[in-house]
């Protein structure tokens, strides 16, 4: 199925406009969304038999691959995401107030790189909006796997008041997420990075664990598990420091990591914006292997960032990574590129452990 995507339907997609063919695959996952039993077939067939579900954050994880923020923002299509193969989705990023992001063009492909740039100024429909539209579909719709909602700060709201703008997110869209992702680390929103700062960090991420705590308590549930989105820029030292603060709070895990706005040497061009794909694996790789030994292999670590064959997703499991997630690798494999992926690590968990 790959080796067909790759040379006769990715050739006509990359014809068009990058956010075009994007809007075009999330109009034809709706429309899939539609029939839940050809989405029902499609689940049986991309299922991977004799791989053992992942339990991590009191979830259970069909398989270990999953979606990345990015796709989905606007929860639109989230109904027909199983059908691909995942094991896990994140719908987002979404911000609180409604933002339409950067003027177009926003979306690049480098083919010979295997890497797309990214400046779409964090466009979203708004928490809100999100959040109607998540109820009219969670009632009726076989979910089947976990989902996670990431949340990032909306761009008019200045950096002191990121909490409670977080907050209203998080109180948006708690009845719908079984994680959420708190993104401090997108790359094309101006300062959002300044977020992984300590003295932002603290006082963002208690916030949000409070609430949660909060929630679970005043509903008797288990309390919904939260982690921390940072950046491929961080250097070693500022990674320690956001992780202290991520560790101290109790925080249930990392995401290592957002697009890159550093430039490889054998990268072309100077086009701003987020880099993802191929280019920035080892990048990401090292900051989970990183992670994994700073903290003892303790803090729960979702590898994610330029995984793009099933070595990469091995690789990155054995760096320390307890689940992986994708985005370029779909627009460069294919859409079944999770089972792809799924199948190596079930054949490698029966082989090689």
């Amino acid at each position: 199925m790959s080796a067909v995507y790759e040379k006769l339907i990715r050739p006509l997609l990359f014809r068009q406009d990058p956010e075009v063919s994007h809007d075009h695959a999330i109009a034809m996952l709706k429309f899939l969304s539609a029939v839940p039993s050809v989405c029902r077939l499609m689940e049986r067939y991309n299922q991977v038999a004799g791989l053992e579900p992942i339990e991590l954050f009191g979830l259970k994880f069909p398989n270990p691959v999953g979606l990345a923020a990015g796709f989905d923002k606007n929860a639109l299509c989230w109904p027909a995401l199983k059908a691909l193969g995942v094991g896990f989705a994140e719908l987002g990023s979404v911000s609180y107030q409604r933002q339409p992001g950067n003027p177009k063009p926003r979306l690049a492909r480098y083919p010979s790189h295997e890497a797309l740039i990214n400046c779409m100024g964090f466009n979203s429909d708004g928490a809100e909006i999100v959040a109607r539209r998540l109820a009219r579909t969670t009632k009726t719709k076989h979910r089947g796997i976990p989902l996670g909602i990431n949340i990032g700060k909306s761009k008019v709201v200045p950096l002191d008041s990121a909490p409670e703008d977080y907050l209203n997110s998080f109180r948006a869209l708690a009845d719908f997420a079984d994680y959420f992702t708190i993104d401090v680390s997108c790359p094309n929103a101006p300062g959002h990075c300044k977020l992984q700062a300590e003295e932002y960090l603290h006082d963002l991420l208690s916030t949000l664990k409070n609430a949660a705590c909060d929630r679970a308590k005043k509903m008797s549930k288990p309390q919904i598990p939260m982690l921390v989105k940072i950046s491929a820029d961080l250097s070693f030292r500022q990674l320690d420091r956001a992780l202290e603060v991520i560790e101290s709070l109790g925080m249930d895990g990392v995401i290592a990591s957002n697009t890159l706005l550093w430039r490889p040497e054998e990268f072309p061009g100077e086009a701003k914006g987020g880099l993802s794909g191929r280019p920035i694996f080892e990048r990401s790789l090292q900051a989970v292997d990183y992670i994994y030994r700073s903290t003892g292999g303790k803090l729960p670590i979702v590898g994610v960032g330029g995984i793009m064959q099933p070595e990469d997703a091995g690789r990155m499991m054995d760096a320390g990574a307890s689940l992986i997630q994708i985005y370029t690798g779909l627009v460069y494999r294919g859409p079944f590129f999770a089972k792809t992926l799924a199948q190596a690590l079930s054949w490698r968990q029966r082989h090689w452990l």
